[in-house]
């Protein structure tokens, strides 16, 4: 059997294409931020320790669904910002179960890809348990219409791409790399040929 793993650069739009992906395959998606979001609207966090614990513990769940799948022989995707340090938990699944994966990272134009993410970031949208950085309790701000500084800086947002590796993380497998600089001339039709292509390849190996 197989899985899909999305991952890229952040802000890239893994969560949107996870879930096209799904529905036009007709298998389940785990995501771990939509298990992150879950954990802070039922347990929260009140320092930056628990809220890294509590990230820790949103990988942990998805690898566990992950393996549960596996044992019951599921396709299913994962998605996530997969980075160097990831790659022994989902190795270590794949291996257990002989699983075929199939890595498709989202990436693009570093400067129009970052406005995304600050864009994303400062919207009232944007679920809290992903934003709340440096202060606990979060404060509510007196002027809302008050502009924040960035959450980042654009030298930062490099460098953690480039030491963390979420471009170039890649299990076992084949890698399809797809442009999301403008997330609406992706050619969904041929990334879905190239996807059914391979599944076609490895399931009648």
């Amino acid at each position: 059997m197989y899985c899909i793993v999305v991952t890229g650069i952040p802000a890239a739009g893994k969560s949107t294409m996870a879930e096209v992906m799904s529905e036009r395959l007709k298998i389940p998606v785990i995501s771990k931020d939509t298990i992150k979001e879950l954990l802070f609207d039922n347990v929260g966090f009140e320092s930056r320790e628990e809220k890294v614990n509590l990230g820790i513990a949103s990988m942990e769940i998805m690898y566990y669904i992950a393996g549960q799948l596996m044992k019951a022989g599921q396709a299913f995707i994962l998605e996530n910002n997969f980075e160097y340090s990831s790659e022994h938990g989902i190795k270590t699944l794949l291996k257990k179960y002989q699983y075929f994966v199939l890595t498709i990272t989202l990436t693009g134009d570093y400067k129009v890809i970052y406005q995304r993410f600050l864009e994303r970031d400062s919207s009232p949208d944007r679920h809290r348990g992903h934003v709340v950085n440096d202060c606990y309790p979060e404060k509510k701000e007196s002027n809302p219409k008050k502009l924040k500084a960035p959450s980042i800086s654009y030298e930062n947002y490099v460098h953690g791409i480039q030491q963390r590796g979420f471009e170039d993380f890649l299990v076992d497998g084949k890698q399809i790399k797809v442009d999301t600089t403008d997330f609406s001339k992706v050619d969904m039709e041929e990334l879905f040929l190239q996807i059914v292509e391979w599944r076609k390849e490895i399931l009648h190996n």
